[in-house]
């Protein structure tokens, strides 16, 4: 999937699809590839997994996928760089260290790197990377004020001899105790393909299996014991068609509209990882392992009453 520019979203074309089909019919230049093969796949009933980073899931597309009962997944396959990222600024943020400036730079050989050389396609590419410190930042107030963020720059540079081997460096610099600074490097070279291979065979994977989970809600007085499913009047639906629990191999994640984006990454497995132990009768997990810190209540105890 390569990446596109980011597309104009006009009211009267991609406001409805009725008005975006008939955009498309007489070649409106703000009707994106991505957005056709998006539509093509819904159309013939299969979920749209947006592996690049430009904006493909106008309010049209997210209509036809809510009205057809199939998901929609994006944006921007999540495979190092990135990766990394989410991971490092969480563990300083949470460490009390403040990320003041944080600088990412790229090169590589391929056909992706050869697209990202023009302007538009690379400002697509821009936001994916850049958006992806966001919630962790505002998660700790104490470090920074409403609204303040740190410095973020992403550079990606086309280099055709190193082919498919990707270069990536970044540059962490932060705030410590009493005026202190801490800059930590890092670079890695990777092969860019054979990272997002994968990736691909996980987001097939899950939404297919998220296309066979369906869940109800039980009421206050109603429980399970000695009753069939059948027989209770539940009634079972899917997920939102905006599947943001894909969101843990994903840059930039699209969840539903109201719904907070999470870009930290262990909150991400964590949330794949929870919803498929619900689905095996599995209590979530939350690592408290108080049967094992609160010996005296007794680990056959059923509840703990805490107080301060």
């Amino acid at each position: 999937a390569n990446t596109e520019r980011f597309c104009e979203v006009t009211p009267g074309v991609h406001d409805t699809e009725k008005n975006w089909m008939e955009a498309l019919a007489h070649g409106h230049p703000e009707i994106a590839p991505s957005q056709v093969f998006a539509m093509a796949a819904l159309l013939e009933g299969c979920s749209y997994i947006n592996g690049s980073p430009q904006n493909t899931f106008v309010p049209a597309i997210i209509a036809a996928a809510k009205r057809l009962g199939l998901f929609i997944a994006g944006d921007d396959f999540k495979s190092g760089q990135t990766k990394i990222k989410s991971v490092l600024v969480d563990f300083l943020v949470g460490a009390g260290i403040k990320p003041e400036a944080i600088v990412s730079y790229n090169h590589l050989g391929n056909n992706d790197g050869k697209n990202l050389n023009a302007p538009r396609q690379f400002r697509s590419k821009e936001i994916s990377k850049s958006n992806v410190v966001d919630d962790m930042v505002e998660s700790n107030q104490i470090l920074y004020a409403p609204g303040e963020k740190p410095d973020h720059t992403v550079v990606i540079k086309y280099v055709p001899y190193v082919k498919d081997s990707k270069r990536a460096l970044d540059e962490y610099t932060s705030s410590i105790f009493m005026g202190g600074t801490n800059t930590i490097v890092m670079h890695n070279t990777c092969e860019d393909s054979l990272l997002a291979a994968p990736l691909i065979l996980d987001l097939v994977i899950l939404t297919e299996l998220m296309e066979r989970i369906e869940y109800a809600t039980l009421s206050v007085n109603q429980h399970l014991n000695g009753y069939k499913l059948e027989d209770m009047g539940l009634q079972f639906g899917k997920m939102d068609s905006v599947l943001s629990i894909l969101s843990y191999l994903l840059k930039a994640p699209k969840v539903p509209e109201g719904t907070p984006v999470i870009n930290a990454l262990f909150k991400q497995r964590s949330c794949i990882v929870n919803i498929l132990r619900a689905c095996a009768g599995l209590t979530s997990e939350n690592h408290m392992l108080l049967e094992h810190k609160c010996p005296t209540i007794g680990k056959s105890s059923p509840k703990k009453l805490f107080r301060l």
